[in-house]
């Protein structure tokens, strides 16, 4: 990893700085790790689309939602993962999974082979955990199609063409990259500095909330669609002139549960009722 912080996101002419600010307050948790690259946008390959589920085209990370008529049940959320090596890896609710899978887009066939788990006693009574490595044995066949509230879902088959899985798509890579906040909890925000930078593959948020660094959790969660959780946010100790957003964005932030994407540059952060906590908006990163 290179030691070099990211000194400045150019937004609109303006720089977003996350690095640590001169001040004797500063909390140590607020200072940006000094052993990350530089977040870039993620490339459109990255991110499913809905052109790709009309292709028939199976990547990313996907929820087991059901195996056979039951729902999925595990200690853990079950989730599989289909990687571009032709690779699986997930969790079967106990027991972390991994293997291989090859499909057809044209028959819609796919098997699942050398799917290999860990051997840990689970606690938990009832979970489904055996009924989906059955499952991913079973399967032959596959079906994508839309849902409801933009979920993608993915239905396997077995040789009867009768469903042995249903998974629900998880996409976050598109809120991977350097976002200007243009709206929280509907008040829109003028100050250009107010930035976040979000990395969902390591799970950290880092930003400026227009006088003070700012950094924590990024969680994301597989028993919904795109859900997630930020948490252990911290902010350097500079007071903060008024008008400020500062508290706003930390309480939008802590308060969002889900994330969808609106354009190819333009993101919301949805609280746990469905209302739009944060508006963002995808900003060019120089070094």
């Amino acid at each position: 990893m290179s030691a070099t912080l990211i000194a400045a996101i150019a937004i609109g002419g303006a720089a977003c700085s996350t690095t640590k600010q001169s001040n004797d307050d500063a909390l140590p948790e607020a200072i940006l790790p000094q052993d990350r690259e530089q977040i870039v946008a993620p490339k459109a390959a990255r991110t499913y689309t809905p052109a790709e589920l009309l292709k028939g085209i199976i990547k990313g990370d996907w929820a087991i939602e059901s195996v056979g008529d039951k729902p999925a049940v595990g200690e853990e959320a079950p989730f599989l993962k289909f990687a571009d090596n032709n690779r699986v890896y997930g969790n079967n609710g106990c027991n972390v999974l991994n293997g291989s899978y090859r499909y057809n887009v044209s028959d819609s066939t796919i098997s699942f082979s050398q799917i290999a788990t860990t051997m840990r006693l689970c606690d938990m009574t009832g979970i489904t955990d055996s009924e989906i490595n059955i499952a991913l044995s079973e399967a032959k066949y596959y079906s994508l199609r839309a849902g409801d509230n933009d979920r993608y879902l993915l239905t396997l088959l077995d040789s009867s063409h009768q469903p042995v899985m249903t998974l629900m798509h998880q996409n976050f890579q598109f809120l991977n990259g350097t976002w200007r906040v243009t709206q929280i909890e509907g008040v829109n925000v003028d100050n250009p500095e107010i930035c976040l930078v979000i990395d969902v593959d390591e799970g950290h948020v880092h930003g400026n909330t227009g006088c003070n660094i700012l950094n924590g959790s990024l969680t994301t969660d597989m028993d919904a669609a795109n859900s997630l959780s930020f948490h252990s946010i911290g902010v350097t100790r500079k007071a903060c002139p008024e008008p400020n957003f500062q508290t706003q964005l930390i309480v939008a932030l802590e308060d969002a549960s889900q994330a969808r994407p609106v354009t190819s540059d333009k993101a919301e952060l949805l609280d746990s009722s469905g209302n739009v906590a944060m508006q963002l908006e995808r900003t060019a990163v120089t070094q």
